[in-house]
C-alpha cells in the first residue's frame, strides 16, 4: 500500500499535538530534551522464536538484530496475549497486576485495569515524569474498546497521540480508536490492510512530531495472529512451506499433563494439512511487518535520528504447531510459546552480538525507562533494567539466573455438544476433540538459566500438584519430563523458590535464584501455609 499522506483527520490530530507538546512542559528537561534518545517499540502478536517465526523477517532481522543485540533467552511472564501485555506495560507478572486472561471477567482492559494500574504503565511515566512524547499504533489489549469498560473513546494515561484497535487482531473490518474518535476501515487494501495502516501512520507521526521533545513510539501488529490474512502480493509466498517437523512434532506427551496428554496422537491428515497451511498464511503476514520496520528505520535515517534512537523488537507470545500433537495456538509451558525473538538496536549498543543472557517482558518497561533517565528504583515493577548487558557492562556472572511464567486456565462451564465425552472444564477445543486449554491447566513455572543450568520447573494447580522438570540443555524440545528422577533436594528448591516468586513483588521479585551464587535455602523461613504442598510434592514424586 502507497503513502498517499496524512488524511484530514490525520494531519489535524498530528498537527494538534505538536502544538500540544510545544505548549506544555516537561519536568524541567525541556532544554536537554534534544540530547535524550528515543525509544521505538514493534510488538507483534503470536511471534514465535522457536519454530522458526523469524525466518521470513530478513529485513528486520538485518536493520535491528545485525545491527544491535538479539537474545536468545528472552521469555514471557505468561504465553497469552493480554496478560503477556500488560506485563509489558506494568512491569509486573501477572499476580501483581491482575490480568489473567483475554476476556472483561479476567480483568483485560476492565475498568478495574483502568482504576489501578493503567496511570503506572512506563509509558504514562514517561510522558508524565520524563517529558516524552508518545505515540501508540495497533493492537492495545484484547478487550480494549469493549462497551462496558469505556468504548473506543477511553484513551489510556500516557499517551499524546493515540490509534488503537478495538479488540483482538485483524486485519480488514474493524474499527480504530483515533485520539478517541472511532475511525471505520473497510476491506480495501489500499486503504484499510491494517499493517500498512500501523506503518503510514507512524510515518505521519514522525513527519509531524515536536522536534524538540524525546519520543516514544510503540507500534503493535496484529500479525501473525489470526485470521492470518496477507496483503495481495504475499499470498503466494512460501507454498512448499511446512511447519517443521521438529522431533516435537506430532508426537504424544505421554509423561505431561493431562492436557496435553489427551491430544490424539498421531494427528488427522486434516489437522496436519490445517496446521501446515496456518504455518504458510503466519510466514506471509510477517512479510508486510518485515516492511513496516524497514519502513520506520528508513524514515528516521532519513531524519537523522536513528543513531538516537532505541528500537526494540519483540512478541507476546510464541507459538505451536502441532508440537506434542496440539495443532495451533499458545497457553502452554513449553519453550515454543514461552520463548519469544527480542532485538534490539540503539546507541551505545555494539553491532553483530547475541546473547544468552535472561530477560523476561516484564522488564521491557523498567529498560525503557532507564534510557529515558527515569529512576527505575521509584517504580513497584518486578522487572529489572537490562540496559547495562546491552552496553556490555553486566555479564552472566553477576546477572539474573530465573524468571517467573504465570498462566491461569480457561473452560466452559457445560461440555461441548461436539465432544460430549470430554466433559465440562475445557476450551479452544478442535473438531476432533482435542482441546488446547482446560480451567486446570493453571501453572506456575521457574525458568532458570545460569552458566551451570538450563531448567524449567513447573507446578500445576490441579489436585495432583503435577510437576513438570526439563533439562533444556540436555533436552531441548522438552521430550522428557525428569520430575521423578531429578534429585529431591533441587526439586525441594525449585518448589520453594517458585512459592517465592509467585508471591514476591518490586524488589523481592529479583532477589537471588537457586542456581545464584548467593542463594540461601532455609524451607522453614517462609510459606508455613504451604507445608501441604510440599508434603504432596513429595508423594507424587515417589
Amino acid at each position: 500500500m502507497q503513502i498517499n499522506g496524512c488524511s484530514r483527520l490525520l494531519l489535524f490530530n498530528c498537527l494538534l499535538i505538536c502544538v500540544t507538546l510545544w505548549s506544555e512542559p516537561s519536568s524541567g528537561l525541556f532544554s536537554k530534551s534534544n540530547r535524550r534518545p528515543n525509544i521505538v517499540l514493534i510488538l507483534t502478536d503470536d511471534l514465535d522464536i522457536a519454530i522458526g517465526g523469524l525466518n521470513p523477517l530478513s529485513k528486520t532481522k538485518k536493520l535491528i538484530g545485525d545491527a544491535g543485540i538479539s537474545f536468545t533467552n528472552a521469555f514471557v511472564a505468561s504465553p497469552l496475549c493480554c496478560p503477556s501485555r500488560a506485563s509489558i506495560l506494568t512491569g509486573k507478572y501477572p499476580h501483581n497486576h491482575h490480568v489473567i486472561n483475554n476476556t472483561l471477567e479476567g480483568n483485560c482492559s476492565s475498568t478495574a485495569w483502568q482504576k489501578s494500574e493503567e496511570a503506572h504503565t512506563f509509558p504514562a511515566l514517561l510522558k508524565t515524569y520524563s517529558g516524552y512524547q508518545t505515540f501508540f499504533a495497533g493492537k492495545y489489549l484484547n478487550q480494549y474498546g469493549h462497551s462496558d469498560a469505556g468504548g473506543v473513546e477511553h484513551v489510556p494515561p500516557g499517551w499524546n497521540y493515540w490509534v488503537a484497535l478495538e479488540k483482538n487482531s485483524k486485519y480488514y473490518n474493524y474499527t480504530l480508536s483515533v485520539n478517541g474518535k472511532a475511525q471505520k476501515h473497510g476491506a480495501d487494501y489500499n486503504k484499510d490492510y491494517l499493517t500498512d495502516v500501523l506503518a503510514n501512520t507512524s510515518l505521519e507521526f514522525l513527519q509531524f512530531k515536536s522536534s524538540y521533545q524525546p519520543f516514544f513510539m510503540m507500534v503493535s501488529t496484529p500479525a501473525p495472529h489470526s485470521p492470518w490474512t496477507a496483503a495481495p502480493q504475499y499470498q503466494s509466498r512460501f507454498n512448499t512451506t511446512k511447519a517443521p517437523r521438529d522431533p516435537n512434532f506430532n508426537i504424544h506427551g505421554k509423561d505431561k499433563h493431562w492436557l496435553i496428554r489427551q491430544a490424539k496422537t498421531p494427528m488427522t491428515n486434516s489437522s496436519v494439512q490445517f496446521l501446515d497451511e496456518a504455518f504458510r498464511k503466519r510466514w506471509q503476514t510477517l512479510l508486510s511487518v518485515d516492511d513496516l520496520v524497514e519502513k520506520i528505520v528508513k524514515r528516521l535515517e532519513v531524519r537523522g535520528e536513528l543513531d538516537n534512537t532505541y528500537i526494540f523488537f519483540t512478541s507476546d507470545n510464541g507459538y505451536h504447531t502441532g508440537q506434542f500433537s496440539l495443532p495451533l495456538d499458545k497457553r502452554q509451558l513449553y519453550e515454543f510459546d514461552i520463548r519469544v525473538p527480542l532485538m534490539v538496536r540503539g546507541p551505545n549498543i555494539k553491532p553483530n552480538q547475541t546473547s544468552s543472557m535472561l530477560v523476561a517482558n516484564v522488564d521491557l518497561g523498567p529498560t525503557i525507562l532507564d534510557i529515558a533517565g527515569y529512576n527505575v528504583s521509584k517504580t513497584q515493577m518486578d522487572g529489572m533494567s537490562f540496559l547495562s548487558v546491552m552496553e556490555g557492562k553486566t555479564n552472566s556472572s553477576s546477572w539474573r539466573t530465573d524468571i517467573l511464567v504465570e498462566y491461569e486456565g480457561e473452560g466452559s462451564n457445560v461440555s461441548d455438544p461436539a465432544c460430549p465425552l470430554l466433559g465440562p472444564g475445557v476450551s479452544e477445543c478442535f473438531p476432533d476433540c482435542v482441546c488446547e486449554d482446560s480451567y486446570n491447566n493453571t501453572y506456575a513455572c521457574v525458568r532458570t538459566v545460569a552458566p551451570s543450568a538450563n531448567l524449567q520447573y513447573c507446578e500445576f494447580d490441579d489436585n495432583e500438584v503435577f510437576v513438570e522438570v526439563y533439562n533444556v540443555t540436555a533436552d531441548p524440545f522438552q521430550l522428557t519430563n525428569i520430575a521423578k528422577t531429578i534429585d529431591q533436594e533441587v526439586l525441594e528448591k525449585m518448589n520453594h523458590r517458585l512459592m517465592m516468586l509467585q508471591s514476591c513483588s518490586g524488589q523481592s521479585c529479583r532477589t537471588p535464584g537457586v542456581y545464584d551464587p548467593k542463594y540461601k535455602f532455609d524451607p522453614r523461613q517462609l510459606f508455613p501455609s504451604h507445608s501441604w504442598r510440599l508434603n504432596r510434592l513429595r508423594q507424587t514424586m515417589k
